[in-house]
């Protein structure tokens, strides 16, 4: 089974704009709905915190304690289709940044839920 991170926005899950909670992407990954090719074990969840500056240094320490490195990151689908967008950065520059810090591949979204 593919282990997997998320980063889900932030600003998103604590206000309930348009994601009650992580549940949706964890339930995408558990059975292999939307972005997920197959059913994948998620290690690691991470919140992208306004202005996004920590989102390395937490993704980092997740695997750091779990001590599990993800074969791929995924941008959670609120991150990606935030309306509006995020203000600090697009889900395409953030998937670079973190493909380009950690070498693991970054997926733009998780699922199709509504």
């Amino acid at each position: 089974m593919e282990k997997v991170a998320v980063v889900g926005c932030g600003a998103y899950m604590d206000s309930g704009y348009g994601c009650p909670g992580e549940w949706r992407c964890l339930k995408a990954a558990a059975v292999g709905d939307g972005t997920f090719d197959a059913p994948a074990q998620v290690v690691a969840f991470v919140k992208c915190e306004c202005p996004g500056r920590a989102v390395m240094p937490t993704m980092g320490m997740a695997m750091k304690l779990s001590e599990i490195k993800p074969e791929k990151i995924y941008l959670s689908s609120c991150l990606v289709n935030a309306k509006p967008g995020c203000p600090y950065t697009s889900a395409d520059e953030l998937g670079k940044i973190i493909e380009e810090k950690t070498g693991i591949p970054v997926v733009q979204g998780t699922h199709d839920y509504h």
